[in-house]
């Protein structure tokens, strides 16, 4: 089954720079590209009924897919305007598709599908790839030369969705792969004799999170021979990390566990971290 990248569309800035990342990313994969906007009516307006307002909104999103279909006239673009709640409408797109994109204003203000209350529930309740982009995103910034930084952590297994998706990214784009490995020394009652081993067999902290993060490429650069890959293996925070490598970045791609809690799903520290702080368009992908 061929998936559409999707894209919410709420008239924003940001959901419309979203708009054309989608597009851009929907030619060179060969995918059809899917606009879908969510709205709910509106009782307070009397002067309007529902098809009045089903019109208004109707319209302003036919605004938008005309602009990008003018600039993308290869793309077969299919448009759905729904009704319902945000988050649990979007999330539910989200299952039907390559990946969703949406907008986002990162630690400012939010509004609409932008990063906030609703975003942070989409992307923690999404099973597919999410990716939010800001207002100020130019296709120029995916120039060759812009790496695909993506976050590895645990084993071959934890990080492969993340990687897996970084790959098949930068090999659309003919960019490199820069995988990321943080670490911190743990404290000394997370020592135990069989990880003492291991650390000896390796040689040292360092050498053993390379050894790590060697075994989880592995399989994607068999996978993927032609996409360059640089290893960056360094003590700290993985957020700090990660931020610190974005400014050089055309994309981040990290990992997602969504956390349960009294008042719903919540999203890791890293990815909270990430979408709220890095300038580049960040990738969410839950783990398989």
């Amino acid at each position: 089954m061929t998936r559409p990248i999707t894209a919410g569309v709420d008239g924003t800035e940001e959901s419309l720079a979203a708009l054309d990342w989608a597009a851009r990313e929907a030619v060179r994969r060969g995918l059809p590209l899917r606009v879908v906007h969510v709205w709910r009516y509106a009782e307070t307006l009397a002067a309007a009924d529902r098809d009045t307002q089903h019109g208004w909104v109707s319209r302003g999103v036919s605004e938008a897919v005309r602009a990008v279909s003018g600039r993308y006239p290869e793309l077969t673009v299919g448009v759905d305007v729904l009704e319902g709640g945000a988050a649990q409408t979007l999330a539910g797109v989200a299952a039907d598709a390559e990946m969703l994109v949406l907008g986002s204003r990162g630690h400012g203000p939010v509004a609409g599908f932008l990063l906030g209350s609703v975003g942070q529930q989409v992307i923690a309740a999404a099973a597919r790839p999410v990716v939010l982009v800001r207002a100020k995103d130019e296709a120029a910034a995916e120039a060759a030369g812009r790496d695909v930084v993506v976050g590895q952590q645990g084993g071959p297994e934890d990080s492969a969705a993340a990687l897996r998706f970084a790959f098949e990214t930068a090999a659309a784009r003919g960019a490199t792969v820069r995988a990321v490995r943080a670490w911190t020394l743990p404290p000394v009652f997370a020592y135990s004799p069989g990880s003492l081993r291991l650390l000896d067999d390796a040689g040292g902290l360092e050498p053993y999170e390379r050894q790590a993060l060697d075994d989880a490429l592995r399989p994607w650069r068999e996978r993927f021979p032609g996409v360059p890959v640089a290893e960056h293996i360094e003590m700290g925070s993985a957020g700090q990390v990660l931020l610190s490598l974005a400014g050089r970045a055309q994309l981040v791609v990290v990992g997602r566990r969504a956390h349960r809690t009294a008042v719903g799903a919540r999203i890791g520290s890293v990815a909270h971290g990430v979408l709220h702080h890095a300038d580049c368009p960040v990738a969410v992908v839950p783990h398989a």
